[in-house]
Parts: structure tokens; sequence; C-alpha cells
């Protein structure tokens, strides 16, 4: 969310900032909306102190044994008036919050011009694609192929867009997990969190998917949702607090399962895995000063790819142009793993920003080291550390044999319990 002292101060750069995401401007709107609300709160203030100087008058009157009537007419008249006002001054207040919550951050200075994906700009590279000796197939036909991947019957229990995983390749994807969990914590100086996954739609608000992405969340009947991905709980630690600055940056990481109804993107990624409706990620969250925020984003994404390399899992990284980037982002690199059935690279980790645009909708703020007084909003930044469903592909695609067994690759072989290759003919339900 904005400052909206800023917005007053600053309506044109609002609106520039804004066209660079090609949306419209909005500060004309904010702008009257919060004319409004402060009129109505002097007026209130007026009527306030009118009403404790009549209410002084009675007293007098009424201690020289006159006529207090018509001045406590006035009183009630004035109360009548500031009842209908404080519920006017109220709506909007709310009126004026729930606009500037649909307002997207403000992209930093160094992030590339462009429309859509096609303006987003390779940063770097590493490691080569295989060579295969036969045609390299997809996770979808491989999976199934080995009797370990089951999309079918996961459709008769849930519907379209889930899986079931059985078998070595459970296993597989258990195992990346821990030993991304294992990374981030003994070798990048993540703690481990274990979150809720139901969430109060405050807290959603709070990192910014609600109330413009509802219609990708999953609702309970209770109203609680079940959250898109942690960072909504990993960052909603810090929510309405001060925070020391000395435990600053705070670094957390956790393992969960994700839920998306992926409301925007019908008829997009529909085969195999890549875009489910419940899905297994492993989250990197910093709450750090304003000041260490643009180091710490790069010290993330190298965490990110630290993992991709340790896999030995080619892959590039894209720097998002204005028209690609996230709501809430300022500036975010994704990172795109080849998968050689697909004979490209797709998304599997998005490492962003926010700035203090989260921390703004959360209250989230510090006292630096050595003050009494005085806070500041902290900055809060994201990335997925990696995205398990995503890497389990990448595995099984680029370590695919022309038998169509899967290789362990090295660095999960400790948690494989020594398994070498994933072959075909399991015998499972």
């Amino acid at each position: 969310m904005h400052d909206l002292k800023w917005i007053r101060e600053n309506p044109d750069a609002l609106d520039a900032a804004l066209a660079r995401r090609g949306a419209g401007p909005m500060s004309a709107a904010v702008l009257d909306l919060d004319k409004r609300h402060r009129g109505t709160t002097t007026e209130l203030q007026s009527l306030q102190s009118r009403r404790n100087d009549v209410s002084k008058q009675i007293g007098a009157v009424k201690g020289k044994g006159g006529d207090a009537a018509p001045l406590m007419a006035e009183v009630a008249e004035i109360k009548t008036k500031m009842t209908a006002l404080e519920e006017e001054e109220k709506l909007l207040g709310e009126k004026v919050r729930g606009l500037l919550l649909t307002i997207p951050n403000v992209l930093h200075a160094d992030v590339p011009v462009g429309t859509d994906e096609s303006g987003n700009v390779e940063v770097r590279t590493w490691g080569t694609p295989r060579t295969f000796a036969f045609t390299a197939k997809e996770h979808s036909d491989l999976g199934p192929a080995l009797g370990l991947m089951d999309f079918d019957q996961a459709a008769v229990m849930s519907g379209a867009r889930f899986v079931v995983l059985k078998g070595a390749l459970a296993r597989l994807e258990r195992a990346i997990a821990q030993f991304m969990l294992d990374t981030h914590t003994t070798e990048n100086g993540y703690t481990e969190v274990n979150p809720p996954l139901l969430v109060r739609d405050t807290a959603l608000m709070g990192t910014g998917q609600l109330p413009k992405f509802g219609a990708d969340l999953f609702q309970t009947t209770a109203g609680l949702y079940l959250i898109p991905t942690s960072e909504v709980s990993l960052t909603n630690l810090a929510a309405e607090r001060i925070i020391d600055g000395a435990l600053l940056p705070a670094r957390m990481t956790a393992f969960t399962p994700c839920f998306r109804s992926e409301a925007g993107a019908a008829g997009k990624d529909t085969k195999g895995m890549i875009r489910n409706h419940q899905f297994e990620k492993v989250e990197m969250v910093s709450i750090t000063a304003p000041e260490d925020s643009e180091a710490e984003l790069e010290r993330m994404t190298k965490c990110a790819e630290g993992i991709l390399q340790k896999l030995e899992l080619p892959y590039r990284v894209m720097a998002l142009c204005a028209g690609d980037i996230g709501f809430g982002s300022n500036r975010t690199y994704d990172l795109e793993v080849w998968l050689p059935g697909q004979n490209t690279y797709r998304e599997i980790s998005s490492c962003s920003n926010t700035g203090e645009f989260q921390a703004r909708r959360m209250n989230a703020r510090y006292r630096p080291p050595g003050e009494t007084k005085g806070t500041r909003f902290v900055h809060t930044l994201n990335g997925s550390g990696l995205a398990v469903g995503r890497t389990l592909i990448a595995v099984i695609e680029n370590y695919q044999e022309q038998d169509g067994s899967i290789r362990i690759p090295a660095a999960l072989k400790p948690y494989m319990g020594g398994l070498e290759v994933i072959a075909p003919g399991a015998k499972v339900l």
C-alpha cells in the first residue's frame, strides 16, 4: 500500500509509475476521496468544538437560573449531525483505504521496459542443456509410464489439475523438499518455520493477494483461506509488530502445500504438473531494514540458484519487465529451468523485493538499534526456493534415460536411501 501523504504531494509521480505498468492514472480518484474524507473530519472537529462550547454555556445559564432549553436543543441537533458524520467519515476512510489497496507497487528504476513476458531481460545463464541420443519426453509421459504418476485417478477424486504421486516418485518429491530445507537452513542462514496453512483475509490483504486476486484463492466455509504460498504466513510474522532492528535481517523458510484456483489461467498449462491447484513449495522470506533490501534480493536469488546448481539443472535468470512483474513487487528475478521434454525454459522460482509495500499494508515496523523513539517500515522480500513440484518435473525430464528410467541426481541420493535409478515396472495400485 502507498503512503497517502506521498500521493498528495506527488500525484503525477504515482500516475507515471502506474503508466510504466500499463495502468491508467489513479491519483485524481484517490485525492478526491481523500479530500472528502478530510473535509468530513474537519467538520466533525468543528461540531465537537461547538458542542463543548454550548455545553459550558448550558451549565452557566442553569447556574444563574436561566432557560437553557434552546442551548440543549442545539446540543441535541449537533449530536444528531455528528452521528451521521461519524458514519460518513468511517465509510470514506474505508473507501480511501480500499482504493489504496488496489494500487500496485511503484517499480524500481532498473526494471526493464516491456508490456508482457516478451520484454523480460536475460541476466545470466548457468549450465548447458543435455544432448539426448533419443527424443526427450515430457514428465507427463514419463511419470505415468513408470506407474508412479496418476492424473486420471486424481481427476476421479478431485477433478482436473491434481496428481497422485506414488512410490519412488513420491519419495523423490519429499527428498527434493528435504534437500532444499537442509540447504537453506544449514548453508544459507534461513530459519525453518512450520506456519499455518489457513489464514484470515487480513493476512492476504497484508501480502497483496486481496482484494485484487480473490478469485485465485480457495476459501473455506469458516471464512479462512488456504494459503496460495507460505509467503503469506511467513511475511505476516511481522504484521502489527515493532521489531527490534538488531534482529534484522530476519530470514525464514518453510515447506508447505500451496493452493491456487488458477482462475486467471484457463486453458494454460493444463497438461501435467506445471500448474496444479495443489502443489508444494519451499519458500524464502526476508524481513530487512530499507537500506539492505536490494542486496538481500541479490542474495536470495543466489540462494535459489544454488539449489539448481547442486541439482545440476541448467537455468537462466530473467529480470521481469514492467508489464510482467507482480502486483506487490518493485523488482523481480525469475529463475527458469531447462525442460528438455518441452525444449524450453520454464519458471521455477520468482524472487521479489516488495520494499515497504507489504509492510504498510500489515503495519510491520522496526526500531533501529540504539534508538528509543521513532519507527520505520521494514522491507519484505520473498522467493521460491524452489517450487518442489516443478523441480521434480525438471529432475524427471533432465535425468531421463531412453528406457524411461530416471537417474537420481547425486545431491538427492542421500535422501533416497541409496537408490540410483527409478526404473519402469513398479507394481503399485
